[in-house]
């Protein structure tokens, strides 16, 4: 049988990964703090995402000519809201495409603003679009639409959030609006449905 070797001699192990190893322990417990923080934060703020929506609005002219040529006037009001009362709020990149029939008419677009802790800002949107060439199928459409005295337009479109919490710092992400726009051609009212934004 082959000789067996002993050796007494005591491995030492070596600096660095004593300091490898104390370091991965001092950022486990420093994720830990900042994770139960942040979990009584939220707890303690109730956070609420930031919305934009439909509250109102209203038809003030849609007709079409002999030559399917349509002309469209109607006024729309959002309102961007923030319920958190402990949370500001950042609104950026606000486009909105109001279209009919499959034809974009309208870009609603807003400029940077901000909305304070549980407040809202309101923008009214004035649409005045004329010549929209129909073909024959969109004129029929139209024909029908107007028949029954029900228009609808749709409404697409987001805007970047930045939800700021104190010292928790901030979250982003982007509220995506679609919905549909009733209208009664007759008097140009406006039939309230759910129109809001969801965060994704």
């Amino acid at each position: 049988m082959p000789p067996k070797l002993i050796s007494n001699a005591k491995r030492r192990t070596h600096p660095l990964i004593w300091f490898a190893a104390v370091l991965c322990t001092l950022v486990s417990i420093a994720v830990i703090i900042a994770g139960v923080g942040v979990f009584i934060g939220y707890l303690v703020i109730h956070p609420r995402i930031p919305t934009i929506s439909v509250i109102d609005a209203h038809l003030d002219n849609f007709q079409n000519d002999i030559a399917g040529r349509l002309e469209v006037h109607l006024t729309i009001l959002v309102e961007a809201e923030n319920d958190n009362a402990k949370a500001h709020a950042s609104f950026s990149d606000t486009s909105l495409f109001l279209s009919f029939l499959g034809l974009n008419i309208a870009e609603l677009v807003a400029d940077p603003f901000d909305v304070r802790k549980n407040s809202s800002v309101q923008f009214d949107y004035a649409v005045n679009s004329i010549m929209i060439p129909l073909n024959p199928e969109q004129m029929e459409e139209v024909d029908f639409a107007l028949k029954t005295d029900l228009i609808q337009f749709d409404l697409n479109g987001n805007t970047r959030v930045q939800w700021r919490v104190g010292l928790f710092g901030s979250v982003k992400f982007v509220c995506q609006i679609h919905c549909g726009l009733k209208f009664h051609h007759s008097n140009g009212t406006y039939l309230i449905s759910p129109c809001s934004s969801r965060a994704k």
